[in-house]
């Protein structure tokens, strides 16, 4: 009954999947997950953990990754729209250091995964949103890595809307950029 429609990107390794939504006078069903689908369509990754989380117009999350305990994510918008970004942070990868954003949205149904070494955010677009993913390895404190949501090394281009001021974490001002982190690592 599933079955799923697959984008590639031009990224290597993310994909954007549509569900096949099912409707009628009564409204909708759909399967958010099949493993099998998935599999088919080269994702075979076991999920170990769901989150969720509500926040309003103008918050940006991210960018965020964990260093030793790397996490792929299929990550979707149960109610109303995000800009969802990932950056290639794979050692050796042709597009090192290259960002992916799609909106995400409640109407779109659209999903998004992000293999394991991406760095991941959002920015809320609409007046909230409920965002939840799954993830491939449990979250382990005192793991976290970040870059700096605004690195021009990484150019994301954020659908910023007139008259909304970001609302971003402590944390998340702090992180640093692209260039820092490879250096770090190297």
């Amino acid at each position: 009954m599933g079955k799923i429609t697959v984008e590639t990107c031009e990224i290597e390794g993310l994909k954007v999947i549509t569900p096949a939504v099912h409707g009628d006078e009564r409204g909708y069903f759909m399967e958010t997950y099949n493993y099998n689908d998935f599999k088919e369509v080269g994702i075979d990754q076991v999920f170990v953990q769901d989150n969720q989380s509500s926040s309003k117009r103008g918050v940006l999350r991210g960018l965020h990754f964990q260093i030793n305990f790397p996490q792929a994510k299929l990550v979707r918008v149960v109610s109303g729209e995000v800009f969802d970004v990932a950056v290639d942070l794979r050692e050796g990868s042709p597009t090192y250091g290259k960002w992916f954003g799609i909106r995400l949205s409640a109407e779109n149904k659209k999903q998004f995964f992000i293999p394991q070494n991406f760095a991941h955010g959002f920015l809320v677009l609409s007046d909230s949103a409920e965002f939840a993913y799954k993830c491939t390895d449990f979250y382990h404190p005192g793991d976290e890595g970040g870059l700096l949501w605004s690195d021009p090394d990484i150019g994301i281009q954020w659908p910023l809307q007139d008259g909304v001021s970001l609302i971003i974490s402590d944390k998340d001002t702090k992180w640093q950029g692209i260039k820092a982190y490879t250096k770090g690592k190297g």
